[in-house]
Formats: C-alpha cells, sequence, structure tokens
C-alpha cells in the first residue's frame, strides 16, 4: 500500500486505506465537485508507528496517545509527507485533518472525535500536526465514541488529510436534509465570517438559512460574536467582532447594513453586521449541496467555505447519520404513518421473519374490512416498513372528515402523545380534505362489524356476560388445538401451519374486542349520565379480573412466595439460568418455575416478534425478577395481591360514588351507571385478551420455525436454528431446496444490531421524512415534565432508568422510567413505586396494568429517559400527567 495519495486517486471505495473524510474528499475530486487540492497520508503509515501498541487493558487511551505522540516517524513516511506538502505549493497553509477508518460511516459520523489542525505552515509542522493527528485517534472522547457504536479499537487506523487552506471570507456547515425534523431536500445553512471551525466546534451563534425548492424558508441572523481567522507564518486567532444584531428571529436580516441582497460585508469585505451571506450565496450552496447529495445518493452533512474572490468551496461531506429511514412502497403524494411499533411498546426493529409474521396477521385485518385476497397478498394495503419496523398508512384518516374526528380520540386512548401530531396535520394545505362523506368510512366499518360478527357479541356482553366470557376462553382453547402441526410433519407442512395459524388466527382472536368495546363504551356512558369526568373515575378500572397480564404478574408473585428464597438472594442470575436448565434448582422452585414457564413461557419482551426468544427459551428474565421480588422485604400488606384486593375496594367504592351522584340526577341514571360500570368491570380486563392470544400463536409458529431452522442447518443452508428468523416466509420456502444464505443472514443479523441502537423513533412519520412532532416545542413549564395521566396517584422517590427490563433490578419504591412498556416488563411492576413512559396513553399496555397494581403512573412523557436520571429523586403526579424534578 502507498503511503500518499492525490485526492485524485481517492475514490469511496478506500475507506481502509484513506479512512472516512480522506475517501469522501477523493470521491468528490474525482466527481468534479469544488474540493480544495490536497492529498491522503495513509493508515500504512500508521501502522508503521503504531507498531507494537497494546489495544486492550486499562488506560488505554492515556497510553496510547504517549506511544504515538513519542515513537519516531519512520524516514521514508516523514519523506513522503515532505515530499507531497512541497508539491502544493511553497509554504502553502493547509489543513491537517484526522481520517479514521471508523469515520464518516453511515451510522456513525465521528464528527470531531479526532483532531484537526488549521493554518499549518511549512514541512515540520506538517510533520508535527500529523503526529498530533494519529495521537487524537485515541482522545477520550473518541475511545468512548467508539465503545458506544461497539466498533472494535484493534480494527481501527487513521489516515491524515493534508489540504490547502481555503481563506475564508464566510464558512460553515449544510445538510441536504433537515436533521431536526428530517425533511428531504430541505437545505439547512449554518453561516459565520471567517474559517468554518467557528461552526463547526459551536463556538458562536452563526445565520441560520432554509432552503426548499429554490425558496428560501428561513432566514435568522445569529449573533456571530466570534471568528476564527488565519494567522500570517501558521496558526489561527479567535477575535471577538462586533457583529450581529443578536437572535434577530426568522426572516429577518437585523439592523446593519447588510441584507439579503448584499450579504453583511462592505466593500473590503469586512463583517459589518446582518446577514453573512447574500440569498445569491444561498441558493447556490443549496444547488451545490442537491449535487452532493445526487451523487451519493443520500443526504449529506457538509462543509463549505466562500473565498475572498467568492468562490465557493466544499471541504468535508459525509453521511447525515440521524435520520429516520423513509417508509418503503410510498405511493404518490404527501403520505402520514403512525408507527405500529410505538403503540405496541416496542422501541426496537422487528427481524425479518418477525416483519413478515405481523404482515400476514395484517392480511387476516385487512380481509375484515373487505379487501380482496390478491390486494392484500403481501400484508395490509395499509402496512409499510421503514428502519425495520412497521407503519400503518393513515394517510386517508388525515384527509377525511370522519378520520380527523375520530383518529385522534382513538389516539388519546393508546398514544396520546400523537393525538396532537395528527390534529396539527390538518393546517398542512398538501393534506387537504379530499374524503368528506362519512359513507367510507361507515361501509368500512360495517364489513368489519360483520366479520367479527359485533352484534351479537355487544347483545351477549350486554346481557349474558358470563356466557361472553365463556367465549373468550372458548376462542384460546380453539387456538390452543392448532398451535402445533403433528410431530410428523415435513418442514414444509410446518410453514404451512405456520402461515395458516397466523392468517386464521386473526379473525378469531379479534372477535373479543367488541365485548371490551362494549365494557368500556358503558364506562363513558356511565360518566356522561353521572356527570362525573372520566378522569375522575378512572378507579373504576382498578383491579378488573380476567386480565390475563396481570394474572401472570400476580401468579410470579405468589410463586416468589413459595419457593425456597436461596440461591435467588445470592446467585447471579446466570448461575440461577444454570441450574433451573440443568433441573439443580432445590424441587419446589424447579417444579414451580416450570409450571409457570409452561403457562406463560410464550410471552417475552417485545413478544410481538416471533423472532425474539420466548421466557421459556431464555428463562433469564422471568428468574432475575423472582431474585428481585425475594429480596423484598417489609409486611405482608404490600404484597401486589394485597394492593390487587384493595384496588378492587377501592373501585367498587369509586362505582359507588358515581352511582350516588347519577342518583342526585335520577333514578334511572342511577340504575344504568350501576348496571354499565357492573358490565366495566366484568369484561374491561379482556382488553389484555386478543393480545395474549396473538403472542402464543407467535410462540407456536416460532416452534415450527425452528424446527424449519434446525433442518436448514442439516442441509448447510445456515449456521444456527435462530438464523432462519433472519429470513422471511418466502426465502425460507425457497431454502427447502437448497442453497447457502449464511453471508445473506450475515448481513441482516449486522443490520438489526446497528438499528438496535437507535435511541429515538418517530410516532408519526411524513413520507418526505419529516417528524411532525419535532416542529413543535415540547418543553415543559415550571420544571414539570409533562405527558399523559395513565393512572391516578401521587408518588415521590428514586428513579430508575431502564432500557432493557431483561437483567433489569429495581428497589422496592422507585419509579420505573423506561421508553415504552409491553407485558414483558410487567412484572418490573410489582415492586416499583411509580411508572414513566416516554410512549403510550391511558389504554396502553403499562398504564392498564399500573391502575391495577395502583401504581401512579405518566404515559408519553418526551425523553423521559434522556431528561431522567437513574438517582434522581422525582415526583409522579398520575392524575395530572406531570413529572416533577425538583432543584
Amino acid at each position: 500500500m502507498k503511503t500518499a495519495l492525490d485526492f485524485s486517486e481517492i475514490h469511496a471505495g478506500m475507506l481502509a486505506e484513506v479512512g472516512g473524510k480522506a475517501a469522501n474528499l477523493g470521491e468528490m475530486t474525482r466527481a468534479g465537485l469544488p474540493v480544495p487540492p490536497g492529498w491522503a497520508l495513509t493508515t500504512e503509515a500508521y501502522r508503521q508507528v503504531a507498531e507494537g501498541l497494546e489495544t486492550s487493558g486499562d488506560g488505554l487511551a492515556e497510553r496510547a496517545r504517549r506511544h504515538l505522540l513519542q515513537a519516531p516517524v519512520p524516514d521514508a513516511v516523514h519523506e513522503t509527507i515532505v515530499k507531497f506538502y512541497v508539491a502544493l505549493g511553497d509554504d502553502v497553509p493547509v489543513a491537517v485533518r484526522s481520517s479514521a477508518t471508523a469515520e464518516d460511516l453511515p451510522f456513525a459520523s465521528f464528527a470531531g472525535q479526532q483532531d484537526t489542525f488549521l493554518n499549518v505552515v511549512g514541512a515540520e509542522a506538517v510533520v508535527d500536526a500529523v503526529r498530533r493527528c494519529w495521537a487524537s485517534l485515541w482522545t477520550d472522547r473518541a475511545v468512548a465514541y467508539r465503545e458506544s457504536n461497539g466498533i472494535d479499537h484493534a480494527a481501527v487506523r487513521l489516515a491524515v488529510v493534508v489540504q490547502v487552506m481555503v481563506d475564508a471570507q464566510v464558512a460553515g456547515v449544510m445538510f441536504t436534509a433537515n436533521p431536526l425534523t428530517g425533511r428531504r431536500h430541505e437545505t439547512v445553512i449554518d453561516a459565520a465570517p471567517g474559517l468554518g471551525e467557528a461552526v463547526v466546534s459551536g463556538a458562536v451563534n452563526p445565520d441560520r438559512f432554509a432552503v426548499f425548492g429554490g425558496e428560501i424558508l428561513e432566514r435568522h441572523a445569529g449573533d456571530k460574536r466570534l471568528a476564527i481567522r488565519p494567522l500570517p507564518g501558521g496558526g489561527t486567532e479567535r477575535v471577538e467582532t462586533s457583529a450581529g444584531p443578536g437572535a434577530a428571529g426568522p426572516e429577518t436580516a437585523g439592523p446593519g447594513t447588510g441584507s439579503p441582497e448584499t450579504g453583511g460585508f462592505d466593500a473590503a469585505g469586512r463583517d459589518v453586521g446582518g446577514l453573512c451571506l447574500t440569498d445569491a450565496q444561498v441558493r447556490d450552496l443549496a444547488v451545490l449541496g442537491a449535487r452532493v447529495e445526487d451523487h451519493y445518493g443520500a443526504p449529506q452533512d457538509t462543509e463549505w467555505a466562500v473565498d475572498r474572490d467568492g468562490t465557493l468551496w466544499l471541504t468535508q461531506a459525509r453521511p447525515i447519520t440521524t435520520l429516520y429511514p423513509l417508509p418503503e412502497r410510498a405511493r404518490p403524494g404527501l403520505r402520514v404513518y403512525f408507527s405500529f411499533n410505538v403503540f405496541q411498546g416496542v422501541m426496537g426493529p422487528l427481524t425479518p421473519m418477525g416483519l413478515a409474521a405481523m404482515r400476514v396477521f395484517s392480511a387476516g385485518a385487512a380481509g375484515l374490512f373487505g379487501f380482496a385476497p390478491a390486494d392484500r397478498r403481501d400484508g395490509a394495503p395499509a402496512l409499510t416498513e421503514a428502519g425495520q419496523r412497521l407503519w400503518i398508512d393513515v394517510t386517508p384518516a388525515a384527509r377525511s372528515r370522519v378520520g380527523r374526528a375520530v383518529a385522534p380520540r382513538m389516539l388519546t386512548l393508546g398514544e396520546a402523545r400523537s393525538a396532537p401530531v395528527f390534529e396539527r396535520l390538518a393546517a398542512d394545505p398538501r393534506l387537504a380534505l379530499t374524503i368528506t362523506s362519512p359513507r367510507p368510512f361507515l361501509r368500512s366499518l360495517r364489513r368489519f362489524a360483520r366479520g367479527v360478527h359485533a352484534p351479537s357479541r355487544v347483545l351477549l356482553a350486554l346481557t349474558r356476560p358470563g356466557q361472553a366470557l365463556r367465549y373468550a376462553a372458548r376462542v384460546g382453547g380453539q387456538l390452543d388445538a392448532r398451535l402445533d402441526p403433528p410431530a410428523s410433519a415435513t418442514p414444509a407442512q410446518r410453514l404451512d401451519h405456520a402461515e395458516s395459524l397466523m392468517g386464521g388466527a386473526f379473525p378469531a382472536i379479534v372477535s373479543i374486542m367488541p365485548m371490551v368495546v362494549t365494557g368500556y363504551g358503558l364506562f363513558a356512558l356511565s360518566a356522561r349520565l353521572s356527570g362525573v369526568p372520566v378522569t375522575d373515575m378512572q378507579d373504576v378500572l382498578r383491579s378488573v379480573p380476567h386480565n390475563p397480564t396481570t394474572e401472570m404478574d400476580l401468579e410470579l408473585w405468589d410463586l416468589a412466595t413459595r419457593v425456597e428464597p436461596e440461591p435467588f438472594r445470592q446467585e447471579p442470575v446466570s448461575e440461577l439460568v444454570r441450574r433451573y436448565r440443568a433441573g439443580r434448582l432445590p424441587p419446589v422452585a424447579q417444579r414451580e418455575i416450570s409450571a409457570f414457564l409452561g403457562k406463560y413461557g410464550h410471552r417475552g419482551v417485545a413478544e410481538i416478534d416471533v423472532g425474539v426468544p420466548r421466557w421459556s427459551e431464555e428463562p433469564a428474565h422471568i428468574l432475575g425478577v423472582l431474585a428481585n421480588y425475594l429480596r423484598m422485604e417489609g409486611g405482608a400488606g404490600l404484597a401486589p395481591a394485597a394492593l390487587f384486593a384493595k384496588g378492587a375496594r377501592e373501585a367498587r367504592a369509586a362505582a359507588e360514588r358515581a352511582v350516588s351522584a347519577a342518583r342526585r340526577r335520577s333514578r334511572w341514571r342511577a340504575a344504568v351507571v350501576r348496571f354499565g360500570l357492573g358490565r366495566t368491570r366484568e369484561l374491561a380486563g379482556l382488553r389484555e385478551l386478543p393480545k395474549f392470544y396473538v403472542v402464543k400463536a407467535l410462540a407456536g409458529v416460532r416452534r415450527s420455525l425452528l424446527v424449519v431452522g434446525e433442518h436448514l442447518v442439516g442441509a448447510g443452508v445456515l449456521d444456527a436454528a435462530g438464523d432462519v428468523f433472519f429470513l422471511d416466509l418466502k426465502e425460507t420456502r425457497a431454502a427447502l431446496g437448497g442453497g447457502d444464505l449464511r453471508e445473506l443472514v450475515a448481513r441482516r443479523r449486522a443490520a438489526y444490531e446497528l438499528e438496535s441502537r437507535r435511541r429515538h423513533v418517530p410516532r408519526v412519520l411524513l413520507s418526505d421524512g419529516t417528524e411532525p412532532e419535532a416542529l413543535e416545542s415540547a418543553a415543559a413549564a415550571d420544571g414539570a415534565l409533562t405527558g399523559t395521566p395513565a393512572s391516578a396517584g401521587t408518588v415521590t422517590g428514586v428513579a430508575r432508568v431502564v432500557l432493557d427490563p431483561i437483567g433489569a433490578h429495581l428497589e422496592p419504591g422507585e419509579i420505573l422510567v423506561c421508553p415504552s412498556t409491553d407485558p414483558g416488563w410487567t412484572p418490573l411492576f410489582l415492586t416499583a413505586g411509580g411508572l414513566v413512559m416516554e410512549m403510550g396513553g391511558a389504554m396502553s399496555h403499562g398504564a392498564v396494568v399500573a391502575r391495577e397494581f395502583g401504581i401512579p403512573a405518566v404515559a408519553g412523557v418526551p425523553d423521559a429517559t434522556h431528561r431522567i436520571t437513574t438517582g434522581r429523586q422525582i415526583t409522579v403526579n398520575g392524575a395530572a400527567g406531570t413529572v416533577t424534578l425538583p432543584d
């Protein structure tokens, strides 16, 4: 490998030789984009200097920096640096910049993690700057950043870019998509006088411009009170300026002689206030940004400079790594998508087989709404994929008069933060009403009601609730009988069984919902007749019977009271798992845990994904929760069963208060309210049953697919049975004919693990990439974080931020702060003093279970897991929907 290459010799495929920054500069040079000339010292030079460096052990960062600063530069490398520098001109000022092999990547920008040295003059000064660049690969921040992105230190090398300095009159950064809202093709430009380092480092409040379709949408003047300028002979200086009017706000250039037409400079090039770019320069930058994006085929984060002659230069480009991917199968025009994952409380991606399974289930749902088989062959027409997650196209609702009225009310119950977002979409002229008649909605509703036999189910719930409950149990019994194919089934037959189970189970399972809706409808009617607001009647919904998730949690607690406390109080969870699998736990514990997993082992965290192991396969979570329970100390009155019974008494008392309020109006109102709330108590618990059955069906599908996976391992198609979940159903069926899919599985596993690290998932997404929620400020007043009331009560306690419930330890009384909850989280509720969720609403899984256990809870709190830290004392007001962070 050469130790130096001119930009013209470098292309994007040379990451290993020249690192990310140099690869992009070379690629842009070869594409004819305006890049200042320069060259790259390759990773081969770094390899020679880093020879013998041990990249593991304590004190790695400091030890590595010392090695690279003290090791001699090989003579050949020194000569190459001098030769290539001299070729740029006599004592030409250059920028010496780090270019790591783990840098400017599609998933991690590494922006600012290694060092840059500006206005370096003279060959020996360049050699010294190169050495310091090498050492900057091992700054504490760079080491921490690599570790957080799962990048192996030993695999990283550093090249160095040496590039002719631009004598910049103004410079800055440009994003070819809006990095805050996600909107594609909206160019966002930050600009300030002098070198771009002032903007990149955050040392200045720059001017900001936004451009879309050639139109300048925003001009915002920053104060620009500091500029970084080159010094004669090398180095830079920071210059305090009097430029700028302060934050003058959008659509204003502020005072001073600058204007959108002339910019903020006089004839001599001095900054005289106002905006530092003319409108023409802003548009030229946007055009240049579009060229860069077109070349790479993806939005780019670029750095640029305008020299004293007015020439525009690009000094860097890298992918914007924070944008959420656009949905697939986007139809013409602006579309609105709602996150299925967010609604289910699953932040992470779904495996390819998990996505395929949900499509099959959705096809069954689409059939109930009258879609023909040909129209739902690949799942419900409204379902699409983005970022390995599922999204529902709700554009028809957003452009329908009925949809605009109904959708926000439904969202308020299940995903409250999305409701105001949906309402604000009505103001977007691109989403003008196109469906004003209620007839299409009513036709679909009628077809769905017929498909699930809603009239007869509602009548059954009203007149014979006991029989309604028996019907719900019978649906589960029929499902159990279909879960597994005969033991003699071939792999192809098992695939047939899996598809049949998923496609056929949904209509029967969802037929329970009319009875649930009846219960909640009577609850709302009772509130209206009694005059008691729904928010004041939430106690009626505490400790409702027939909820399988609550029953599971209570059974797990009861199990903890019967098993031998040792070794749970001493052994680590990994040892408990080993002993359980070997049948070597104490006899009662072994028997009781096996019985519990026999009944509930089909559940798990992120259980809607068929590709995720169930508790029966990986019992670490359940054994860890048991150990957590057995560490608790306190009276029997604190036991969840006692709290549940107390909640039931309080619910009956709340119902009586509502009846009394109704009686003050009239006797018939009191009679209806008593009847209605009685039915609500009997039926509301069924709300969790359909998902319980769906997850049970998925567990049956998973068992069949694992057998198919074992067959494919034996045929040499896969390395492990679990690899089958990184294929879809069609690919798995085709694989039965042979082949080798191990490389495909490895790529998909890597992509899945990468996507699993994404911390932010939009609730609502537009087809142009815009995240509508980002357009509005969500700052809460008076030091409180605001969300949606989920479970009444107030508690002050110590916060415990948990991102993954598996292995989580929650001390009794701690307040659980988490991104979301599905039923796999709920065993933690039994020791929690309160609950704060970033997602969800009053009817989400976490809210329902929190109410039943009497835990104060707030749902839909933006960025709660970032704004609250473990160990901080907080106050949760579940009735007001606030979380207070004392000073």
